[in-house]
């Protein structure tokens, strides 16, 4: 929180010296060359460089996490089967390594107990009793040792309760609020964002209640590891669940878990998504897809093309972080989405997930999801951010790029996210830091789709292990041991204010890991400052002499206070507080009536939640 770079006197400041000396590897340089071949052309010269002895080659020749360098997201490698095996297969070794290698393990930190105490309650008439234990849960074999495989040991909040609720064939209503911060968090604050296990919350559920009907279930298709283009008929998609999502990225990051929850399981999944190539996406739908990850845009393009996709075998539709969606003027799609196609009415159950439900949202959950769905909302005792360090530091516009130079270098070097504000800033840091020897690289919206998958995926398998970012770009990013957040730029209240930095600092201290969010400050960012102080103050954070004149009444500069005399409310959060009583007190049923605090004790069900002999 004091000036660690010396920075009112640089001349006296640490010279930067060679980042490799500090630990950092090698920088990388881009090879601009690779974005005129194609994806085949580049897995050949890999290949055939590695064949004649090539070492670096032969290291990035191989798939990594199933993807090969240079290839699209959509064509990575899934469990595919040459026999007949039933509903469950073999073991491939290769495969396991590739999805499942400890780069992709779940591993909650030292202080996940903190993450534990999050307060989950839950609204309307349904009532559900929580599971502790992915043992006691009535997963199906395979799904439970995928469950292992992953690195999960312990169900989060949100997994305790959305598990039992599928099972017990509830629609389910998600919704992530932080107390009185849920003003600044609208659009941002996610359960993803706290790494609270949201993907796996809604993928365990649903993919172990098909496993061992798949063929019962799942549309006729040809054998998918003898499948040849052109030779072999292809098929019309018909998958049991949809999963739809508002960016690319976030499409890219379900699929990669669908696809090591759907290790052995004889499911197929397929991701879809504006920016990729088209073709090839088709190809795979064509062998046969079970479990369909999308962006709302791509799916109504082969909605409408019923050839290739139909809906009429849908069993689940999973909506993720849906007040993005319903702002992003995607209505026209989400109904031809949400329709079913030629499904029948009741065969479909709905599960959404978002940071609020505005208007629109909530319109979105009563046209669809059953009567009795299940509410659930995940707040906090004490802050979402319990395990991540705040720093915020005053720096001289002139000497930010040598005071993240020489932070870069007092720190361990680890995975490390810098946010900026413009697409323009990305690429000068970018540049800057890169001909300052450091391992990095970018994405930003200018950049095509290739070529931000190939860096996330560096920075994902640690090759370039500095990431900067404009903040929508990054938007839903879910890259474990990102130890350290870096807000190079602070966001403006134009540019999303605290809603921003909320997201961004949400990238580090995930599923109970330990994190360090730093901050510059300088002068242009006075707009934001009273409420990063009352944020601060809200986490339990001291405050810095230069922030202290925004301290409110009640408090201390080293964050003693009382958080609730807070106040972050706005008028249009107040008004629509009212609404919603207003609809509480006509309709028991509506939206936020009787809403108790989960507790095991207070739950309705006497039943266990599960059996799992009544499963198979």
């Amino acid at each position: 929180m004091t000036d660690p770079f010396n920075m009112e006197n640089v001349s006296d400041a640490v010279p930067v010296t060679n980042p490799q000396d500090h630990g950092w590897g090698d920088k990388v340089p881009y090879d601009y060359d690779s974005y005129a071949k194609t994806s085949k052309e580049l897995a050949e010269e890999n290949e055939a460089r590695a064949n004649n002895g090539d070492e670096a080659a032969a290291h990035y020749a191989g798939a990594v996490g199933g993807i090969k360098v240079g290839e699209w997201h959509n064509n990575a490698a899934v469990y595919e089967w040459d026999d007949e095996y039933g509903d469950v297969g073999p073991e491939f070794p290769e495969l396991e390594r590739q999805l499942f290698g400890s780069e992709f393990h779940v591993k909650s930190g030292i202080d996940f107990q903190k993450l534990s105490t999050i307060k989950v309650v839950q609204e309307g008439e349904v009532r559900i009793k929580p599971i502790f234990s992915f043992k006691d849960a009535g997963l199906h074999p395979v799904m439970l040792r995928n469950v292992e495989l992953a690195g999960y040991e312990i169900p989060t909040p949100i997994q305790q309760y959305c598990l039992p609720a599928v099972f017990k064939g509830y629609d389910v209503v998600a919704c992530a609020q932080t107390g009185k911060l849920h003003h600044y968090l609208k659009k941002h604050m996610s359960n993803n964002n706290i790494g609270s296990g949201k993907t796996a919350a809604f993928l365990i559920p649903t993919l172990s209640k098909l496993m061992g009907k798949a063929k019962k279930l799942c549309a006729p298709r040809p054998n998918p590891a003898k499948f040849q283009e052109g030779i072999t008929d292809p098929v019309r998609a018909e998958p049991l669940i949809c999963i739809v999502v508002p960016s690319r990225e976030l499409a890219t990051q379900i699929f990669d878990e669908a696809r090591r929850f759907c290790y052995r399981s004889m499911l197929r999944p397929c991701v879809v998504y504006g920016g990729g190539p088209i073709r090839e996406q088709i190809s795979q739908l064509q062998k046969g897809c079970d479990v369909l990850i999308g962006t709302p845009g791509r799916l109504v393009d082969f909605i409408n093309r019923p050839h290739i996709l139909t809906l009429k075998r849908l069993k689940y539709m999973i909506i993720d972080e849906a007040d993005e969606i319903v702002g992003a003027n995607w209505e026209d799609q989400m109904k031809t989405i949400m329709s079913g196609g030629d499904q029948e009415e009741g065969n479909i159950n709905y599960l959404m997930f978002s940071a609020t439900f505005p208007k629109q949202a909530r319109q979105l959950a009563k046209e669809h999801l059953a009567m009795n769905h299940l509410r659930i909302r995940v707040g906090r005792a004490g802050s979402t951010h319990v395990n991540i360090k705040q720093e915020i530091i005053h720096v001289d516009p002139a000497l930010k790029r040598t005071a993240l130079q020489q932070y870069l270098l007092s720190m361990p070097p680890a995975r490390t996210i810098i946010f900026v504000n413009s697409r323009r800033s990305a690429d000068e840091l970018d540049d800057f830091l890169f001909n300052s020897a450091f391992p990095c690289t970018s994405i930003h919206s200018d950049r095509t789709q290739r070529e931000r998958e190939d860096s996330i995926r560096a920075f994902r398998t640690g090759k370039t292990p500095i990431l900067i970012a404009t903040g929508v770009s990054a938007r839903g990013l879910d890259i474990h041991n990102v130890m350290a957040v870096i807000n190079f730029d602070l966001p403006s209240p134009t540019y999303g204010g605290m809603e921003e930095y909320c997201h961004r600092i949400g990238r580090t201290g995930r599923i109970g890991n330990t994190g360090v969010a730093m901050s510059f400050f300088t002068p242009r960012d006075e707009d934001i400052a009273p409420a990063l102080v009352k944020f601060l103050l809200e986490t339990h954070h001291p405050i810095p002499d230069f922030l202290a004149h925004h301290i409110p009444e009640g408090f201390d500069a080293s964050g003693e206070g009382n958080a609730d005399l807070l106040d972050f409310e706005d008028d249009s959060d107040v008004e629509e507080k009212e609404n919603q009583d207003q609809a509480s007190n006509q309709n028991p049923n509506s939206w936020n009536s009787n809403p108790v605090e989960a507790q095991p004790s207070q739950d309705a069900p006497e039943e266990p939640v599960v059996n799992s002999e009544n499963l198979w």
